[in-house]
C-alpha cells in the first residue's frame, strides 16, 4: 500500500509538515510497513513559500523591506531552479504583520511586496510567482508599483505615497520609471478570488472589514478605488472590473495584471504544479488531505478541493481529515473527496482544540486507518 499525505496547515496549531508526520506515524501503527509520502501544501496564502521549499528545495532569500505601515522588517522569498522566484505577499504586506489596534487599510501599503519583486528581478529571476493571499492592504497595488518605479500624482502634480487613502487622490499615472525588468519576465499571480475590483462584491466591501476598515472607511476606500479604476481606464483603456480576480489583495491582482502583465491563476493549482503533484500520484492507493475547517468556502480554490480534483483525474481516492466540518462541506464530494472526517470527537472549545491538536489529530488518524484496514480485510 502506498499513501500520499497532502494536507494544508491547521492555522495556529499544526503545520502541513507536522500533519504529514502524524499521518505517517498513525499509518505505521495500523498497517505496519507501508509506503508513506508526505508533501507540504498551501493554497497561495501564508505558508506557500515554506511549503514549496520543503517540497522541492531551493534557496530562501532574505531581504530588508517595508511592512504595511512602512516599518523595516526582514522578509524572504524562494528561488527554485536558479531563476524562478516564489514570493508570498503575506511575508511583506500581510495582515499578521500589523497589530490589531493598528489595522487600517486607509494607511497600509503593498510596498514591501514590490520590494521583494524588485529584488528577485535584480537577482536574475525571470519567472516570478506571487502568492497574494493574506494581505493587510487596500491600496490598489499602488505601493507595490511604486516600489517598482511607477509614480502616482494628485491633481496638483504632487507625488502620492501609495496607501489606501491615496486612491481617491490619483489623477495621473507615470510609468516611465517602471523597472524595465518587469517587462522582461513572466509573472504569475496566485489567486482564487473571482470578484471585480469595485462594487459591493469588490475588493473594499468584501475584504476591507477583515483588514480593519469600519463602515465610514469602507465608503471612502470604495470611492477611491472607483477613482483609481477610472484613471486606469482613461489612461490605459483597460477596465479593471472586467479582470477576474482584480479585487484580490486589495486590488494588487488588478495592478499586477494591468501594469506588469501578470497572469492570474489558481493558487492551489500553481502550487500543485510547482511541486509536481501529478507525478507524485503515480502508484498511490490513497491520498489524505485536509484543512483547519472544511465548509462551503473549501470549494473556492482551497487545498482540499485542489488535491481532490487532481487525484480524481488519476482515479485515486481521497479522504479529507479536517479540524472541523461546517455547513456546505459536502460540496467537496463533487471534487474527488470520498470521505470527510473531523478530528473533533466531542464538544470542546476552539482554544482546547488548538492546544491539543496533535493528540486529537493522531487519534483521529489512527481511527481512520483502522476503518480503512477493516474495509480492505472485508473486501480481501
Amino acid at each position: 500500500m502506498k499513501l500520499l499525505f497532502a494536507s494544508d496547515s491547521f492555522k495556529g496549531s499544526l503545520s502541513s509538515a507536522r500533519i504529514a508526520e502524524l499521518l505517517t506515524e498513525a499509518a505505521h501503527e495500523v498497517f505496519g510497513k507501508c509506503a508513506c509520502v508526505g508533501v507540504p501544501i498551501a493554497d497561495g496564502g501564508e505558508g506557500t513559500v515554506e511549503a514549496i521549499l520543503s517540497a522541492v528545495g531551493g534557496e530562501r532569500v532574505s531581504v530588508r523591506v517595508h511592512d504595511p505601515l512602512m516599518r523595516e522588517i526582514d522578509a524572504s522569498y524562494a528561488v527554485i531552479g536558479g531563476n524562478k522566484a516564489v514570493i508570498e505577499m503575506a511575508a511583506a504586506s500581510g495582515l499578521t504583520l500589523v497589530e490589531e489596534n493598528l489595522r487600517n487599510p486607509m494607511k497600509t501599503t503593498s510596498c514591501g511586496t514590490g520590494e521583494l519583486i524588485r529584488h528577485s528581478l535584480h537577482s536574475g529571476c525571470r519567472e516570478i510567482t506571487v502568492a497574494i493571499g493574506g494581505s493587510a492592504t487596500n491600496d490598489g497595488g499602488m505601493g507595490c508599483l511604486t516600489a517598482l518605479g511607477a509614480r502616482f500624482y494628485n491633481g496638483r502634480g504632487e507625488e502620492l505615497d501609495g496607501i489606501g487613502e491615496d486612491l481617491a487622490k490619483v489623477a495621473r499615472i507615470d510609468l516611465s520609471g517602471l523597472d524595465p525588468l518587469v517587462r522582461m519576465c513572466r509573472i504569475a499571480v496566485m489567486c482564487d478570488v473571482k470578484n471585480p475590483l469595485c462594487g459591493r462584491n469588490g475588493a473594499t466591501y468584501v475584504f476591507g472589514p477583515q483588514k480593519g476598515a469600519d463602515n465610514a472607511a469602507l465608503d471612502v476606500l470604495e470611492a477611491g478605488m472607483q477613482n483609481f479604476r477610472d484613471v486606469i481606464r482613461r489612461e490605459l483603456d483597460i477596465d479593471c472590473d472586467k479582470i477576474e480576480g482584480a479585487s484580490a489583495a486589495g486590488g494588487l491582482g488588478a495592478a499586477l495584471a494591468v501594469f506588469c502583465g501578470g497572469k492570474i491563476q489558481s493558487g492551489i493549482g500553481t502550487v500543485l504544479d510547482i511541486i509536481g503533484f501529478d507525478e507524485l500520484l503515480e502508484g498511490v492507493d490513497l491520498v489524505v488531505t485536509g484543512e483547519g475547517r472544511a465548509d462551503r468556502q473549501s470549494v473556492l480554490g482551497k487545498v482540499v478541493q485542489g488535491v481532490g480534483m487532481r487525484a480524481k483525474a488519476k482515479g485515486v481516492p481521497v479522504i479529507a481529515l479536517c479540524g472541523s466540518i461546517g455547513e456546505g462541506a459536502e460540496e467537496l464530494y463533487r471534487y474527488g473527496i470520498r470521505a470527510l472526517i473531523s478530528i473533533v470527537n466531542e464538544p470542546m472549545t476552539l482554544e482546547y482544540a488548538i492546544k491539543n491538536a496533535e493528540a486529537l489529530y493522531h487519534r483521529a488518524a489512527v481511527g481512520m486507518f483502522r476503518a480503512i484496514k477493516i474495509g480492505t480485510e472485508i473486501i480481501g
